[in-house]
């Protein structure tokens, strides 16, 4: 007799001494074992051999939804398919569809990178994509269209992090492309998104200037692997925005660090300028002093009597995934500096010009005074360094005009 929910319920399998089989109509059965498992399965015939499959355990698939299945299957066999390898081709064919979403692959890419960039890094990658999986990420990386990834790329542009939403859009990219050389993609539509976002207007030297993109690159910093006279230029370059080639060959008989200040022939003026130094900047410059203390330079390079290469700290930023030609460069956290000094921490231009060491001619007729505005330069360096700190850490840090 065919089984009934009434049946099923009375079974105990605990009471059972061997597994044992009820049957419910046309190969359909319940199999119960002594430990409690009980599982439905069609036993049936296919190019002359006994088979059997297993549609689910019960009671999670119940007895309607197992006669379901089990039609299902019969159907599949009456057409001269084998209803067991047709399940194992669904199984393949889910599991190849998950780990062809983008999410899987975005895994797999960042699996490679920690191989590649520092734990800082990796951290600030997971935090970008965080939204970006929460849009596309469920979706198979190839059915993933050009102008899905544009609108995501644009929610993070619209916070002002126009950088970042760059940075995101190309590691997308190297997603993609990985995801072609894995056979799970035929096409990046990263190339056709060129000209979509917008570029913010660079003068002079690339120079990050929105809070946002300057957060991610002082974060970024952190997960350098390199030298550590090398990180210790990327960590003290913002705070005190000198010339790259005046950080560079910084000595230490110029630098005091008691008085927390650095005095040096600027490049330009070919007068002294003086760089007070925030809290900030002496603890970097003490960590570095026990690296590089006992030589004349700060910043040595390869040969310890010299001063590191001009083009080291581009190539830092190179080596951290920062577009040297379009995003930033070491002279650009001098217009970092001037802009956000001026624009949000409201600081006179003067004194920022004075601090950059620039030809300022005033009504005495002097191109340039190292002392003007030093006590005003003192104030301002503490801050800028202490608002560059916040930033970091992620406060949304919006002064009030007029606060200095």
């Amino acid at each position: 007799m065919a089984l009934t929910d009434t049946t099923l319920r009375s079974i105990k399998p605990a009471r059972l001494t061997k597994p044992k089989r009820y049957p419910d109509q046309g190969g359909l059965h319940l199999y119960a074992t002594p430990t409690g498992g009980m599982s439905w399965r069609y036993k049936y015939r296919f190019a002359g051999k006994e088979k059997l499959l297993t549609l689910g355990q019960y009671p999670d698939v119940g007895l309607a939804a197992a006669r379901d299945k089990h039609i299902d299957a019969r159907r599949l066999l009456s057409a001269g398919t084998d209803p067991a390898a047709e399940k194992r081709r669904t199984r393949r064919a889910l599991t190849m569809l998950h780990a062809s979403t983008f999410a899987a692959i975005y895994e797999e890419w960042l699996a490679k990178k920690k191989k590649e960039i520092g734990p800082k890094q990796i951290a600030n990658t997971i935090g970008r994509f965080r939204e970006v999986n929460s849009c596309i990420g469920n979706r198979p990386i190839s059915e993933i269209t050009a102008p899905e990834i544009l609108d995501v790329l644009k929610r993070i542009e619209k916070r002002g992090a126009v950088f970042t939403a760059k940075r995101v859009g190309q590691q997308i990219g190297e997603i993609f492309r990985y995801a072609i050389a894995t056979d799970r993609a035929t096409f990046d539509p990263m190339p056709s998104l060129k000209g979509a976002l917008s570029t913010p207007p660079t003068k002079n030297m690339p120079a990050l200037t929105a809070p946002a993109d300057v957060a991610e690159l002082l974060r970024s910093f952190d997960g350098f692997r390199g030298s550590s006279v090398v990180q210790a230029a990327l960590l003290l370059a913002p705070l005190v925005f000198v010339r790259p080639g005046e950080l560079r060959q910084a000595k230490w008989a110029d630098i005091d660090l008691d008085r927390a200040e650095w005095k040096f022939l600027a490049s330009k003026t070919k007068t002294e300028h003086q760089v007070p130094l925030a809290t900030q900047a002496v603890a970097i410059l003490r960590d570095l002093h026990k690296i590089t203390g006992h030589r004349a330079h700060a910043f040595t390079g390869r040969d310890p009597l010299k001063p590191m290469s001009e083009a080291a700290v581009n190539a830092a930023l190179r080596r951290l995934g920062w577009d040297t030609k379009r995003e930033i460069t070491g002279h650009g956290f001098r217009a970092m500096a001037r802009t956000i000094l001026h624009e949000v921490l409201d600081i006179a231009p003067a004194v920022i010009e004075h601090q950059l060491a620039h030809a300022v001619p005033d009504t005495l007729g002097s191109a340039y005074n190292r002392t003007k505005f030093l006590p005003q330069r003192k104030v301002m360096m503490q801050r800028w360094a202490d608002y560059l700190e916040k930033l970091k850490a992620g406060a949304d840090v919006i002064p009030i005009k007029g606060a200095a």
